[in-house]
């Protein structure tokens, strides 16, 4: 008997080693996941570090594909960080998620995108989501840490040739006059806005004086930290003041948005320029608006009311709009689509109105190599 007591008790020791071997086991390995994740958490940080040193300047040529490449990667790795731990959530869930990303993290104060519907696809979950009217499909991991905002089929291959030429769209009527009014209204840094610029910009050099062009600003800016106010002001004096020189100098600043390089260039004269400014900003408020937040739109965006009067006169609401003889017109942001509705309001139209411009829209943003569809959705506000 007392053997067997023995015996008993060596087995519970025996047991209650090994519970404790296992546990050490598994402390260890819960250990060594930590360290390893502190160690891939320590390389992404330093790979984001190299990546701001290095800087290093890229080719004008397939700008877009690299772009599109770098943002893809930055998605998927803020996603999975901000969803970790939700494999277990609903799609519906990881669809609602990726959509608040998509509002705060890219369209940061534009018009947001909102669900529309979630289904699975190819082992992904597919939300279509509403962006300034367009339905657009988004795909997500199951799991809720991998946003794709473009699925490619592997067994497709893409044709390498130039886009195909956009169909026009009639011009709208609009009141006739012998020298058309041309007012674009604009944010300097929204890329919607510079889209615009560079397809009316040859179409405003092709007709010269004989319409009566202006580029004019929404009444407020949504790109503060980019310098937005300082280069509205700018241009709003060369305008005014220097215009012989402003379609040139605008040319220049939708290259790089290098405002300061560009007055240079173009031989702007800067004791005129800072004069202009000087007056301009004590009448409309501009640094006064852009320093006191309490005064900005819905307490996110600084007024910049130059062109206030205008804005209300004809609804503006966001970045683009175009204005031809005091009518809002709905135009491609293509040289051809704008050529056409600006000659629509000729009394008579000049041979000019015979050009033939290439039938492709410029890309959104700043340089002149990128191309974009020619529609007149996409806008910065409204």
């Amino acid at each position: 008997m007392e053997e067997h007591t023995n015996n008993e008790k060596k087995k519970h020791e025996d047991h209650h080693e090994e519970k404790e071997h296992v546990d050490h086991h598994e402390e260890k390995e819960h250990a060594d996941h930590h360290e390893e994740k502190k160690q891939v958490d320590h390389h992404e940080e330093k790979k984001h570090e190299d990546h701001h040193k290095e800087k290093k300047p890229i080719t004008k040529k397939n700008n877009w594909k690299i772009a599109s490449f770098v943002m893809g990667l930055i998605l998927i790795i803020s996603l999975g960080f901000n969803t970790a731990g939700l494999s277990s959530i609903s799609g519906d869930a990881v669809a609602e998620n990726a959509i608040e990303f998509i509002n705060t993290e890219l369209l940061q104060g534009q018009t947001p995108a909102t669900l529309e519907d979630v289904t699975t696809e190819n082992g992904l979950i597919k939300a279509m989501i509403n962006v300034q009217g367009q339905a657009t499909p988004i795909y997500i991991s199951n799991d809720g840490e991998l946003l794709f905002l473009q699925a490619v089929p592997l067994g497709e291959t893409t044709p390498k040739q130039s886009p195909p030429a956009q169909e026009q769209p009639k011009p709208q009527d609009v009141p006739k006059s012998d020298i058309p009014i041309v007012e674009t209204f604009i944010m300097s840094h929204c890329p919607y806005g510079t889209q615009i610029e560079k397809g009316i910009l040859p179409v405003a050099n092709l007709l010269g004086d004989a319409i009566d062009f202006n580029i004019k600003f929404v009444y407020y800016a949504m790109h503060p930290t980019q310098g937005e106010v300082e280069e509205q002001l700018n241009q709003y004096c060369i305008q005014e003041e220097q215009n012989d020189k402003f379609l040139t100098y605008l040319e220049c600043f939708l290259e790089k948005g290098d405002g300061e390089g560009c007055l240079e260039s173009t031989e702007i004269d800067i004791t005129a320029l800072t004069e202009c400014t000087i007056k301009t900003d004590e009448e409309f408020s501009i640094t006064a608006n852009l320093e006191d937040e309490s005064l900005w739109l819905n307490g996110r965006f600084p007024l910049f009311n130059i062109h206030k009067t205008e804005n209300e006169l004809y609804g503006v609401k966001g970045s683009p709009a175009l204005v031809i003889n005091g009518q809002t017109v709905q135009s491609g942001r293509d040289s051809v689509s704008l050529l056409n509705a600006i000659c629509n309001a000729f009394n008579v139209a000049p041979e000019e109105c015979n050009t033939e411009f290439e039938a492709v829209a410029p890309g959104p943003g700043f340089g002149w190599d990128s191309t974009g569809a020619s529609n007149n959705a996409a806008a910065c506000g409204g």
